[in-house]
Formats: structure tokens, C-alpha cells, sequence
């Protein structure tokens, strides 16, 4: 689909704060807020807009830590499907967030999310290790969240109060 240059102006607008309303990209964009909506209601239509999220640090809500794991996978693609097949087998399974075709040493990247390091084994083990086409998988545990979707996590506003030392 060809974008405007009017339209990629809104989209990376509303890629940057989703929260935005009509009325101030109107203003950024020098056009009128009814513009401004008919094109994003085109653009969901269209799923060039996808969702809309929010980022959440569950990090600092008590008892809602989750594990998270990335999954490297290597596969054998399906004869006339390729990759599609197996990868619409995986990403069925509701601890599966995200799901990515690579290129290198491994065929797809996923990742889970579970309560304990026990319930990501057993779904690598009993779920995503038994299916026909998965020939091999690299299990990879996130121990810190530094930046995701270009936001920076756990930096506070407080200076830094160490003292300078030169020689």
C-alpha cells in the first residue's frame, strides 16, 4: 500500500504516542482533524495500524512478575507452505507473544511468557519440541528489561551524586 506523505506523517506521529489525539495531529500535520481521523480509521481498516498498546513495567506491580524467554527454533519448512504452516501451529498457543522468521543459524524466534521457569520448560518440552517439523530449540531467559519499543526502563530523574575524580 502507497502512503502519502501526509498519511506516513500521521502513522509515525501515532508510532512515537498512540495516546495523541486528532485535534494536535492536525495541527502537526496542517490539515483538518476530520482528515486526520478518516485516514486513521482507513489505516485500521486496512491493518496498517495493528494496535494500539500499552507498555507496562509488570516489573513494579507485586505478584505480577512474569518470566519471559526467547526461543531460538530451527525447523524443517513444509513442502509448498515453507515456513507459514509451522509458524501458525506456534503462535496458536496463548504463552506465545511474538513470533519472528529469521535469518541465520536459527529458522524462527519466539517469544513466551509464564509464571516460573518450570512452565516454559514444560512448554518447550511437551508443546513446542513435539511438533513434526522442530528439529531443534535454544531456550534464552530475560533477566533484565533495559529498552523495549524505544522505551528505557528503570533509569530515574535523580542525578548522579558520585564524586568526580580526575588525576
Amino acid at each position: 500500500m502507497k502512503l502519502s506523505s501526509e498519511e506516513l506523517e500521521i502513522l509515525k506521529t501515532i508510532e512515537e504516542n498512540h495516546k495523541i489525539s486528532a485535534e494536535t495531529i492536525a495541527l502537526m500535520v496542517l490539515s483538518s482533524e476530520e482528515t486526520v481521523k478518516n485516514i486513521i480509521k482507513k489505516l485500521e481498516d486496512e491493518k496498517v495500524i495493528v494496535s494500539y498498546p500499552a507498555l507496562i513495567d509488570w516489573s513494579k506491580v507485586e505478584g505480577q512478575e512474569n518470566i519471559i524467554a526467547m526461543i531460538d527454533v530451527k525447523v524443517t519448512p513444509k513442502r509448498g507452505v515453507g515456513f507459514d504452516a509451522v509458524a501458525e501451529r506456534i503462535y496458536r498457543f496463548p504463552e506465545v507473544t511474538s513470533l519472528y522468521l529469521m535469518s541465520g543459524a536459527y529458522d524462527l524466534s519466539i517469544t513466551i511468557e509464564g509464571k516460573t521457569m518450570n512452565e516454559i520448560a514444560t512448554f518447550v518440552s511437551e508443546k513446542l519440541a513435539t511438533i513434526e517439523n522442530v528439529i531443534s530449540t535454544t531456550t534464552h531467559f530475560m533477566l533484565k528489561k533495559y529498552k523495549h519499543d524505544g522505551v528505557v526502563f528503570g533509569v530515574s530523574d535523580a542525578q548522579d551524586r558520585r564524586m568526580v575524580i580526575t588525576p
